[in-house]
């Protein structure tokens, strides 16, 4: 059976990832922060506490996987955290340093350490969660907008290094997904640019050309997708999963 690895894979984007990889058939190993959300996720996952930011406990979590499965056919760094809400003068260093340490630098180590065990075997697929911020400039997100851009400078040439190794890479990135952490995203937003929860959703959705916020699954789907043999020549790839986002930066 196949294995698939999921960092930040006890809530939101990671847990439907891991719910859509074990629908299609696979073995799944979590990561998270929150061992209370790791504890309610489903008890025929394999899963561990980390802190995808500390080398040390990512160096354990790939020596557990590779005592258990040998190494994992697909490999997702999703983790990641929203960052502030500010202008670039109001950014502290520590939040600044904070994002891009768990979001780009736990991408490196996912990638880090999974790569030997997938060169071992000659194959594997790794998925790397980016974001629309990624792709566009993002006014009083700086630091969030650095990270996810960073993250897909390191898939372009994650692709070059493991593509002869039979190691596919690709980034996904998601628009505005509905949930609690958007949420957070929007009220945030409206506080800094003065205007109401609702006027911010708004001005997201009405950046899409589908006009819609996606969801985890949505982001999901894609990702089994990638993972699997219909997309065994698909690599160092940027794919929006957003609607279709033209203009990212609410203007009402």
């Amino acid at each position: 059976m196949k294995t698939a690895l999921i960092t930040a894979g006890a809530n939101g984007i990671g847990k439907a990832m891991a719910l859509a990889f074990e629908d299609a058939g696979f073995n799944v190993w979590i990561t998270d922060v929150d061992e209370n959300s790791l504890n309610a996720c489903p008890k025929n996952w394999q899963r561990s506490v980390v802190d995808v930011s500390n080398e040390p406990q990512m160096m354990q979590l790939f020596a557990d996987i590779k005592a258990q499965w040998g190494a994992p056919d697909v490999v997702c760094a999703n983790a990641g955290i929203a960052g502030p809400t500010a202008k670039i003068e109001d950014v502290d260093l520590t939040d600044w340093n904070a994002c891009l340490g768990i979001t780009l630098g736990g991408a490196f180590l996912t990638a880090k350490y999974a790569a030997p065990l997938m060169k071992a075997q000659g194959q594997g697929a790794m998925i790397l969660t980016s974001s629309t911020a990624g792709q566009h400039g993002y006014p009083n997100r700086a630091p969030y907008a650095a990270a996810k851009w960073g993250v897909i400078g390191l898939m372009k040439t994650l692709a070059m290094e493991l593509g002869p190794h039979g190691i596919r890479v690709n980034a996904i990135c998601p628009g505005a997904v509905e949930g609690p952490r958007m949420e957070g995203v929007l009220e945030r937003e409206a506080k800094a640019k003065g205007m109401t929860r609702d006027q911010v959703y708004k001005g997201y959705a009405g950046g899409t050309s589908m006009g819609s916020f996606v969801t985890a699954e949505d982001i999901a789907h894609m990702a089994v997708f990638l993972g699997g043999e219909g997309a065994r020549l698909v690599c160092g790839q940027v794919i929006a999963v957003d609607g279709h986002t033209e203009n990212p930066d609410p203007k009402i």
